[in-house]
């Protein structure tokens, strides 16, 4: 069974690639390399002994969409990843979201809506929430205004697949929240790998530790918190991966219950940066340079997830806690170069 994982060399892309290989797909992976390198395919062999399928192409080409879907007619579900991801960036650069976030999924769904079976799984985020009334967030916490434009886009992402849904009943769709997702694969062989300056925690924390970066900047320590600082759901990557395996599994044997649902993927638990700053030198056992600075514009004061919905009906849970994640962030981080 052939299957579709654009941005397939990213970081939770390259991740579920493995647990579906190991699960027995075929997979073909779409990515541009923006945001990617070819040494993810190279770790994603080396773990799983098989080469994936692999194409070099720009989802915001309409045109290359068609022409991809003309020549690959036997996809029979695809996971989205492709996308930009960093809330500060967003903010600073809009635009360039909207067109990779939104565009991009268009072309996808334009061509999805043409076969006669089609499964696809979303990859959403818990910043369709907001800032939430309350902890922990179930699905049925209301969607207000979006704090950054990536999370705009991921709330126009839910609806342009909703509102398709409605019309393509042969659409069967899956939106994952996933939480904050961190850490590498066991053998160390893939993991997150940025391109120029980190956007997210995690690969600034190792970074920093290893050299790279000479200090970590703490965006603010005056949030209403235990410590001051924000407060996350740190998941596994793997543990996501994993989710994505189960919920296009439940797509494919049918047992959805209509064709558009959500499932929060997280912990359960909520960290603040500090936290997971110390669990970082407990771990590693180094002391990290880190600086308190202004607030980042786009960030939410707290967010972690009820997983219950997706404990119960998908039969997932996260199997791994933060000092887990953390530790194989930083056993990644040690196989690669400084500079």
């Amino acid at each position: 069974m052939k299957i579709l994982v654009t941005g397939g060399l990213g970081f939770i892309g390259s991740h579920t690639v493995v647990q579906l290989q190991n699960s027995g797909y075929q997979v073909v992976i779409i990515d541009n390399l923006s945001n990617a390198s070819l040494e993810v395919l190279e770790g994603i062999v080396s773990i799983t002994g098989q080469p994936p399928i692999f194409e070099k192409l720009d989802l915001k080409s309409k045109v290359a969409v068609q022409t991809f879907f003309k020549t690959h007619q036997d996809i029979q579900g695809v996971i989205h990843f492709a996308a930009s991801k960093a809330v500060g960036e967003s903010v600073v650069n809009p635009l360039m979201y909207y067109e990779n976030n939104v565009n991009t999924l268009v072309y996808v769904l334009q061509e999805l809506t043409k076969l006669k079976v089609s499964n696809f799984i979303f990859s959403s985020s818990c910043t369709v929430y907001g800032q939430a009334d309350s902890m922990p967030i179930s699905e049925t916490a209301p969607i207000k205004e979006a704090q950054s434009p990536y999370g705009n886009t991921k709330q126009i992402g839910e609806e342009i697949i909703k509102d398709t849904c409605q019309v393509y009943p042969n659409l069967q769709s899956i939106a994952l929240r996933y939480f904050n997702p961190i850490g590498a694969h066991k053998s160390a062989k893939i993991g997150e790998l940025p391109i120029g300056v980190p956007q997210n925690l995690i690969p600034y924390i190792t970074q920093t530790a290893i050299g790279k970066r000479d200090q970590l900047s703490v965006f603010g320590n005056d949030y209403p918190t235990k410590d001051g600082t924000c407060v996350r759901d740190y998941i596994h990557v793997v543990d996501t991966a994993k989710a994505h395996v189960v919920a296009l599994q439940r797509l494919l044997n049918n047992e959805n219950q209509s064709n558009f649902e959500v499932f929060n993927i997280g912990t359960g638990q909520g960290s603040t940066v500090l936290e997971v700053i110390k669990t970082f030198e407990k771990v590693s056992n180094i002391k990290l340079n880190y600086n308190i600075v202004d607030r980042r514009p786009g960030d939410v004061v707290t967010a972690y997830a009820d997983t219950s919905k997706a404990n119960k009906i998908l039969g997932w849970q996260a199997e791994y806690d933060l000092e887990d994640a953390i530790l194989s962030a930083w056993n990644w981080q040690k196989t690669l170069k400084k500079d």
